[in-house]
């Protein structure tokens, strides 16, 4: 573990590695997208007052786009929710990146009571009702074993980001392999692959979904998706001064330059694919009704790398309207240091608030 001492890099350019190339999963999408996208998107910016730009920025993000990348074949209705709780989290993850431990607590304390009491829990905070609007379409046909892997990782992903708020608080940056665990948490993957579930109806018992390798597939997945993230949201996080990325973390622990470090996180990547390529094949049987479950929810999880990885070029959030120019020339250029707009204006809330303590009880409408 180290103190974060890293310097100031000199390139102003770097080579992303070709990891599209590397992942041959065929990319499918939901023919439901584009009704698909302007009603969650209406959803979360319900009783709001936002203006045109910040509209914008959320229309940019395309989290129905990932939804029906990742989740191609699901019926409508479960597609909608699922997009709704990845728009949630999206704007989550924006307003985590710069709040402190008691404001993630508190924040924590309505998500989770909004979770694990849907109908008795009642706050005005509008995190709060989202939650429960998601959560409650969520019980209605998921089975007690997806809502209860839901939630618990839900509750392990505010574990993380109040951990990774204290390494922010201190300056510091993690050693790898501590890294690892805690982003495993951070990325908020391991609640859309409850979701996977949910999506596709599937009712698999606890005994397969804890078998060694499905939770081998679901954490190789998990590492691709997040390792291919840090890749592709290093420019913006280094602009606004932010080291919770793997990019950070190799050259602080390995004393490499911004391009080597690069590539050493893009080779982690493909053994990421391979990964999952080989624990898929490795497989055991459970008889047919549960191998068919599994085999969809195996399928899920290839999708979320393939539709990851490409949505990740057609949203706005990480290369703004130049994704397809990056995409193809895999040439970055980075930005300058810039100053950063406080994280309340990448969330709705109304009306507009002024405190120095950002608490759960500003997200009142």
């Amino acid at each position: 573990m180290f103190s974060s001492t890293l310097c100031p890099s000199s390139a102003t350019k770097v080579v992303i590695p070709d990891l599209v190339s590397h992942c041959t999963f065929e990319l499918r999408s939901s023919k439901h997208q584009k009704r698909l996208s302007a009603e969650s998107e209406r959803w979360l910016f319900r009783s709001d007052n936002l203006d045109e730009s910040t509209r914008r920025s959320f229309h940019g993000l395309k989290a129905g786009q990932l939804t029906a990348m990742c989740y191609p074949k699901a019926q409508y209705t479960q597609l909608r929710v699922v997009s709704d709780f990845l728009n949630w989290l999206f704007h989550l993850d924006n307003l985590s990146d710069d709040m402190g431990n008691r404001s993630i607590t508190e924040v924590a304390n309505v998500v989770m009571n909004s979770l694990h009491h849907p109908y008795t829990y009642h706050s005005n905070v509008r995190l709060g009702r989202m939650t429960r609007s998601f959560y409650r379409r969520i019980l209605r046909t998921a089975n007690p074993g997806t809502c209860q892997r839901f939630v618990e990782t839900l509750e392990l992903f505010f574990q993380a980001i109040n951990e990774q708020a204290t390494d922010r608080n201190n300056n510091f940056i993690p050693g790898l392999e501590a890294y690892i665990a805690l982003r495993r948490d951070t990325s908020g993957c391991k609640p859309c692959w409850a979701l996977v579930e949910y999506a596709y109806d599937l009712d698999i018992p606890d005994e397969v979904m804890n078998h060694p390798l499905i939770c081998s597939l679901g954490e190789a997945t998990n590492d691709l998706v997040t390792w291919s993230n840090d890749i592709f949201s290093y420019n913006v996080e280094q602009s606004k001064g932010q080291t919770h990325n793997m990019i950070d973390v190799i050259m602080n622990e390995r004393g490499i330059d911004l391009q080597s470090a690069f590539n050493f996180v893009g080779d982690l990547c493909r053994q990421s694919i391979d990964r999952f390529i080989e624990c898929r094949g490795q497989l055991p049987s459970w008889g047919p009704k549960i191998d068919r479950n599994v085999a969809i929810y195996i399928e899920g999880l290839a999708d979320w790398i393939v539709g990851s990885l490409h949505w990740s070029f057609d949203t706005e959030r990480y290369f703004g309207k130049r994704g397809h120019e990056v995409k193809k020339t895999r040439i970055l250029k980075l930005l300058p240091p810039r100053r950063v707009s406080p994280w309340y204006t990448f969330l709705p809330v109304s009306p507009p608030f002024n405190a120095v303590l950002v608490t759960a009880a500003n997200f009142r409408c």
